[in-house]
Order: C-alpha cells, then sequence, then structure tokens
C-alpha cells in the first residue's frame, strides 16, 4: 500500500512539472486558445493523462527491475549455501 501512495505522490509531481513545462509563459504565449474555458479543459486533461502515463510507467519499470533480478543467477552467500547442498 505504501509503494502505492509513493508511486500516486511521484506521478502527481511528475505530471505537475509536466504541465509547467507546457505552460504557454514559458513560450512567450506563442500558443494561447481564445476560450479560456478551453484551456482549462486542456491543461486539466493534460495534468490526469500525465499522472496516469507516469503511474503505469513506474510500475511497469518496477516490475521490468523485478524480473531482472530473478533472472540473474544467485551470487554471493546465498549462492554458495544453495550450490553446497545435494
Amino acid at each position: 500500500m505504501a509503494q502505492r501512495i509513493i508511486d500516486g505522490v511521484l506521478s502527481a509531481l511528475a505530471g505537475l512539472v509536466s504541465v509547467l513545462l507546457s505552460w504557454p509563459y514559458w513560450r512567450d504565449f506563442e500558443y494561447w486558445p481564445e476560450s479560456h474555458a478551453m484551456w482549462w479543459v486542456y491543461i486539466a486533461a493534460g495534468y490526469v493523462l500525465a499522472v496516469y502515463v507516469f503511474y503505469v510507467f513506474l510500475g511497469c519499470l518496477r516490475t521490468l527491475f523485478l524480473h531482472d533480478e530473478q533472472a540473474r543467477p544467485a551470487t554471493g552467500r546465498d549462492g554458495l549455501v544453495r550450490e553446497e547442498r545435494p
């Protein structure tokens, strides 16, 4: 449960950074729609999608590292103990 909370918080922060990087202020207001309501809908939808994408990415990354860890041969002290047993 704690891992999901951590993933959610990291995803929310990464989504916020993504929204701030796409803000038109950084690009000298080159793009600003005529309807400010639609702009806020665009920002909100982008934030929700960014949080979802980052959350799924972190889950996939964790699975990737778990599979890599399971695929490695046993090494170190635990590996020696396993080899000595018949």
